[in-house]
């Protein structure tokens, strides 16, 4: 258990609370910490329309956000029904 937080900047993104596995191998939650430390940035390269997440403070490309996650964890809190695709070298873990 612990906190995510943006590998450039320090800042705090990610509760590991809100993690899950979305079976793409890439570190997956469903909401931000704080929405205004994870920005939607359209992102319309290499043919696609995506979202991409970047750092609130320092503007570091994170990943990408989706439509498609769950809509409740295992633990029964429910979600966003968001799924924050997240680079995990964008990403420090402090316990």
């Amino acid at each position: 258990k612990g906190t995510y937080l943006c590998a450039a900047c320090g800042v705090e993104l990610f509760s590991s609370e809100v993690k899950f596995d979305s079976g793409t191998g890439w570190p997956s939650f469903t909401e931000p910490k704080d929405k205004e430390m994870v920005q939607d940035v359209p992102d319309n390269s290499h043919g696609m329309r995506r979202t991409e997440a970047t750092c609130g403070r320092c503007g570091s490309h994170l990943g990408h956000v989706f439509d498609d996650g769950p809509k409740k964890l295992p633990a029964g809190r429910p979600c966003t029904g968001k799924r924050f695709c997240i680079n995990s070298v964008a990403l420090k873990f402090k316990k």
